[in-house]
């Protein structure tokens, strides 16, 4: 097991989307050891393997003292008349937080590192985390997700900090 370094907004691998986990080898075992003691830090929520630089579709979490993982996951179900509107962070965005609407309630469906099938659901920060986490499996940051005028300060944001 390793704590591994985060990537950073700008990193091409943050904007990739995963691909699915077809066999659960050695490599997919010590991805998700790696996933598991690198989100087991204080002040993190969930943590992407393309995070780590790792471009397989998999996450782990740490909220309310609970610590776990999912491959392969895929939202299946979303509350649609409950949001929150929160600000959101990424350790992929470092120092930055900004209001994001989320759905209050989230639902996701994968696999275990027995391929036997999980779900992951929650409401508030756990929703958010799942909806956080797989939009980086796909590919998207939560700055993607920010309203237009909020986008454009954010974004502003993180050139001054590169």
């Amino acid at each position: 097991m390793a704590m591994r370094e985060i990537r950073v907004v700008g990193d091409p691998v943050l904007r990739t989307p995963c691909a699915e986990i077809v066999d659960i080898d050695a490599r997919v075992r010590s991805l998700v050891e790696d996933l598991l003691e690198t989100v087991d830090d204080e002040g993190r929520a969930g943590l992407a393997a393309n995070q780590i630089g790792v471009g397989l579709r998999a996450f782990s979490w740490n909220i309310e003292d609970e610590v776990g993982y999912i491959l392969n996951p895929r939202i299946v179900a979303l509350s649609e008349d409950e949001y929150q509107d929160g600000d959101e962070g990424c350790l992929s965005v470092p120092g930055l937080w900004f209001p994001t609407r989320r759905s209050w309630f989230a639902r996701a469906e994968g696999i275990n590192l027995d391929g036997k099938p999980v779900v992951v659901e929650g409401e508030e920060l756990m929703a958010r985390c799942i909806q956080h986490e797989v939009d980086h499996l796909d590919g998207l940051l939560y700055l993607d997700r920010l309203e237009p005028s909020v986008r454009k300060q954010a974004m502003k944001a993180v050139r001054e900090q590169l």
